[in-house]
């Protein structure tokens, strides 16, 4: 049984397609461990402010099928399939990480460079798995965090309404 880590994001209709892929996520893998949700300002481009988390979850899929599977949920969500990357979006899902595999394969990166650079990755992560460690550095996500560089941090802990 595999274990995963899955970045989930939204700026469009955030409080109906969070909800959605939580569901979706559930009918694939069961039970989750899902992290508190983060409201943070958008990155890279002029726009709404995203709700991201964490969630972990357990497959006996491999890394490439669960791949898919997010891509698939992002466009029954409405994702657009040529969408930039700095843009707003309904759903963005993103495998971080898979056990402790290491790949750099076109459009698959595990672990997401993303980890060490946001926020609002890095965060909600070290939240469900602080102990749990980088496949790379060897350091755990309880310590990345406590060394990250908090000084413009523009995130907090969200309760939706949904």
């Amino acid at each position: 049984m595999h274990i995963g880590y899955i970045s989930i994001g939204s700026n469009i209709d955030k409080e109906l397609h969070i909800p959605a892929s939580l569901t979706a996520l559930e009918s694939y893998f069961g039970s989750l461990t899902c992290s508190s949700i983060y409201e943070s300002d958008a990155v890279g481009f002029e726009g709404d402010s995203f709700y991201n988390l964490i969630v972990g979850f357990h497959s006996d899929l491999g890394v490439k099928e669960v791949a898919k599977l997010l891509r698939q949920i992002e466009l029954d969500n409405g994702r657009e399939r040529n969408s930039q990357k700095f843009s707003p979006r309904t759903l963005d899902l993103d495998l971080i990480l898979y056990d402790d595999l290491i790949i750099n394969d076109g459009r698959l990166q595990i672990p997401r460079d993303e980890i060490e650079r946001y926020a609002f990755v890095l965060e909600p992560l070290a939240e469900i798995a602080p102990d749990l460690k980088h496949p790379i550095s060897q350091l755990s996500y309880g310590e990345i965090w406590h060394n990250f560089d908090k000084g413009n941090l523009k995130q907090q802990v969200v309760t939706p309404i949904w």
